[in-house]
Formats: C-alpha cells, structure tokens, sequence
C-alpha cells in the first residue's frame, strides 16, 4: 500500500509542470511523509457544478497545474464533442478570466494554452478583473464557454476553477459529469498538448462594453446622490466599481483604503467575506469618519455585493434576504416586469412581493447555475448576498451592478427623506416581518457534516422552538419543481427551516426564516423581538436534533 502511494506521488512529481509544487512533492517524498502523501493522493478534487476548488498544493487532491490542466482538457475534449456552434466550421471561442489569488494567473494560461492545443481559440481578459465581467464576455463575445479562475472568498490558501456554457449561465447536471468524464480519462499530461503561444490577450473593450452595459441597470433619471463607503476586500472589484460609479454620475465612494488593492493573503481579515465576523470592521470604522448613507463590500471576485446600513446611530450589516427584498421592491416600484426568482434558502418575503405586484415567481435550488436558467427572469437573488440584476447583460451574480441599483435605491429614498430601513420597515408592516438568520458550522472534518444529516434523516425533530413541524422532507428524493439535492426542508408553524451542507466550502448551513404579522409601525419592536427569540430557540433546538 505505501509502496503504491510512493509510486503515484513519483508518477505525479515526473509531470508536474510547476517547479514550486515539485519541490513541495519532492520534499515530502524525501522525508517519507507518508501521512501527508496519503492526505494529497487518497483521491482526485472532484469536478462538479462549481467546478473545482481546493487548498493550493501538489498532488491530486489538491490546487495546482496539473490539476488545471486535466480539467481544461477535459472542458476542451466535452466541448469538440458538443460540435461547433454556429455550423460553420470554426472552432469555438473559450473566454478566460481570473482573480488576484496565488496561481491564478498561471492557472488561466495553462488553460488558454490547453484550449488552443486542442484546436479551439482561447482569450484571456486583460488583468485580474471581476466574475460577472467574464460572465458578460461569454455572451458579448458569442463563446461557447467560459472559465473563470477564483476561489471567491474562500480562505487565501485556496484557489478554484468555475465553469460557464455558452448561454453564459454555470454548468449544471449532466455537463458537470460529462466534463468530470473526460477529464478522468486523460491518462497522462504528456499527452495534452499545450503551445506557448496561439491565443489572445483581450484589451479593454470587452471592460468597456461591461461598463456600457450598466447603463441600463439604473432608471434614466434617478437621483444619484447617495454616499458611500467602499471596500473591495483585497479584491478585485475597486477599478470597475470606481468607474461604473463615476459613468452613473454618483458621488465617488470613500474608499477603505487599507482593503482596496488586490492582495492573495487577504491580511486584513481571517476570511475575505462580508459575512463573516470582523470583516466589515474596517469599514465600518471609515464609516464612522464619513457618515455616508450606505457601506457596500464585495467579496475578492466581486460577484458579491454586502450593504451596511446605520440604524440607532450604530452601523449593521444588512442580511442577503433584506437586500434581496429591497432591491426587489424598488425594481416593482420601478415598473420592472418578468420572472422573480431565488434560491429555496432565501426568504419567502421575495414571493410575497412578486405576488402583490402580480409578477411570476419561481423558487430554485441553491446556486445561480439555476437562477440564471428560469425562464423570462428579470431578477433573482439568493440569501448568501448574491443578486443577478441585469440577467440580459450577466446571467450569474454581480456585485458591481447590484452595487449600483442599491445606492439608485438609497438615492430616491434620501430625496424622500428616507433610508433603507424605513423601506424595510414598510415592507414588514406590508407583508409581516420577514426574519432570517443562519446556523452556520465550519468543519475540520467532513464526516460531521455527514453525520448530522444522518442523524437529522434518521431522527427528524417533530417541533423547534416549540413550533411542530408540520412538513419534513428529504431533498435528496426532489420535488415536483426540483431536482434532487443533498438537503433536508422543514416547514414548521409560521417558520421554515433548510439543511444542506455547502456546496463550495467544509460547513453545515441551516437556513432559518420565522414570519411574524406585524399590525402597524408601532408594532415593529415587539415583532422583532419575538422574532429574534424564536430564530434563537430555533437554532438551540436544531443544534440539539443534529447533534452540532
């Protein structure tokens, strides 16, 4: 068995293109580290609807080269199968872009030089530049596919490898095992042909036709008068944010200066995501210097957009699901027409909108890979602060444009003399108060995320919170509207609980909504507080059930 691992480890180490990972393999070898071999050749990242994502390192379960190049000629043998799209003869375009994190770069001219040994055309955007501009390109360009190296806001030791078809939406079942097909039957990289040059650097203009196109996201004549602070958290989202801002005519967001500039460690931070404790710390301190109307973060790949509001005098992140709900409001109040739609983790207040103003509604299971897919869609948004505002320009989520159509927002309220949370207020006053939160446990080991759904499956809680569940059910089975998938629905008296674990990073998350009429204004702050009990005994009572 050992004498197998050293052979694979050797196998691996005699093909690896990339001098720093075969040092690192190399070293491990000499020291018959055979616990950490094995722990990088137990088994090979697995290729799904997200693509690839990992920890940077050498070997087969890890981020490197060798593993971006299997998977670039994998997505180059799927897509010669596929046949050339236009009939003609000419071999497809595959767009490429990448974020700032350690290897990306390398990792998208691995994959440009792939694609065009295998007899496609390759281009690749100029700079590190944010997703949703690879996500426009696809379309603007007439690719056949896409590929957009980023590990989002994973931790700054790892790196990814997302996927997009030439309808410019991610990949979903079956292409994701098709793909994953091919790309296990590539027996060595020595057969995988890969030139030094042959493809193209794109210059701006597929930048420009984005920043163009974010035109139309905003109403002609809105006020524009909002201020904000901005950070990019380390990523890449300042320059084109800066610019979509200033072409729109609002005023220049304060920047958080310390976070502005791309950087793979992310030094500020012990995850790069909004969401996660102390990383809106520095914005909030600058806030406190400006007093703007709004804070707004994206994440590293700025696909992501978080709102900060200030409220009582003190600053607060704003949930996905507020977001959501406001934006989908104000684009109502706009006139908008066409399909609303989320993810089943995001809260039911969208619906609840989409009803009133007699728009079509669909729910979807998690990820933009099917909101993007519904049809008609005008917007779509899920909890984890993802918004598609635009979906005729970017069919995936986009930091930079919901960036935009939150401050129009905050700037037509500011004319009223109003905020964000006056809105919100409303709006529960309206359709009763939405309340979400989540139970979100990060795992050293994945066999507790397995045994918590287990446990969940074998023993369902029959109350939370002293709520009885009227409805459980196992996603694992499907619906009549959606497809199968690991997770677990509970629909409890006036609240809804989701398990499933993420699709993108090693955590258990259990989405928690409680729905609490509220009579009037003055009703609000015992609505909230009764809420904010029951999403308490809700967490402690799941906690208990799948023994997290």
């Amino acid at each position: 068995m050992q004498d197998d691992l050293i052979a694979r480890a050797q196998a691996w180490l005699a093909e690896d293109p990339d001098p720093e990972t075969r040092a690192e393999l190399a070293a491990l070898l000499d020291a018959g580290d055979t616990d950490e071999l094995a722990a990088r050749f137990a088994g090979t990242l697995q290729f799904g609807t997200a693509g690839l994502r990992g920890e940077l390192g050498a070997g087969p379960l890890r981020m490197n080269r060798s593993v971006v190049i299997r998977a670039a000629a994998g997505l180059a043998a799927y897509l010669k199968k596929q046949g050339t799209p236009h009939g003609d003869g000419t071999a497809g375009l595959v767009v490429i872009g990448y974020d700032a994190r350690h290897k990306s770069a390398d990792f998208a001219r691995d994959t440009a030089a792939v694609m065009t040994g295998a007899g496609l055309r390759a281009a690749v955007l100029p700079r590190p530049l944010p997703t949703p501009v690879l996500a426009y390109a696809i379309r603007h360009l007439g690719a056949v596919a896409g590929v957009e190296v980023t590990a989002s806001h994973n931790p700054p030791r790892d790196n990814g490898y997302k996927v997009y078809l030439g309808d410019g939406s991610q990949i979903v079942p079956p292409a994701d095992a098709e793909i994953a097909a091919e790309i296990a039957a590539i027996a060595s990289l020595h057969d995988v042909p890969r030139p030094d040059t042959g493809w193209e650097i794109l210059g701006d203009s597929v930048l420009d036709a984005y920043l163009a196109r974010t035109d139309a996201v905003l109403a002609e004549d809105s006020p524009r008068t909002a201020r904000t602070v901005y950070t990019a958290m380390h990523g890449v989202g300042k320059d084109v944010l800066l610019a979509a801002f200033a072409r729109a005519g609002f005023p220049a967001p304060a920047l958080v200066a310390e976070q502005a500039e791309p950087d793979p460690d992310f030094p500020t931070v012990a995850f790069p995501n909004p969401e996660e404790p102390g990383a809106m710390d520095l914005a909030f301190a600058k806030a406190r210097e400006e007093d703007p109307d709004l804070v707004i973060a994206n994440d590293p790949d700025a696909d992501r957009c978080a709102v900060a509001v200030k409220e009582n005098g003190a600053w607060r992140m704003l949930r996905g699901d507020e977001v959501g709900a406001l934006l989908a409001a104000h684009l109502v109040a706009r006139g908008a027409q066409g399909t609303f739609a989320e993810s089943i983790v995001s809260s039911s207040l969208l619906g609840r909108i989409a009803e009133k103003a007699k728009l079509p509604y669909e729910e979807t299971l998690t990820g933009f890979k099917w909101i993007a897919r519904v049809d008609g869609l005008r917007y779509g948004y899920e909890e984890a602060l993802g918004y598609c505002v635009d979906p005729e320009g970017v069919r995936d989520k986009d930091g930079i444009t919901a960036a935009l159509l939150i401050t129009e927002l905050a700037s037509t309220l500011k004319a009223e003399g109003r905020t964000l949370p006056d809105l919100l207020d409303d709006l529960a006053v309206e359709h009763g108060l939405h309340a979400t939160d989540q139970l979100s446990v990060r795992v050293e080991d994945l066999s507790v995320i397995a045994d918590a759904m287990r446990r969940l499956r074998e023993q369902p809680p029959a109350e939370l919170a002293g709520l009885p569940v009227t409805r459980a059910e196992d996603l694992t089975e499907g619906t009549e509207k959606l497809p199968p998938t690991d997770g677990l629905r509970y629909t409890l008296r006036g609240a809804r609980v989701i398990v499933r674990p993420s699709g993108t990073e090693p955590k258990l998350k259990c989405y928690l909504e409680v729905v609490v009429p509220v009579a009037d204004h003055e009703a609000l702050p015992a609505a909230r507080a009764k809420a904010a009990d029951l999403l308490t005994a809700i967490k402690r009572d799941l906690s208990t059930a799948a023994g997290i």
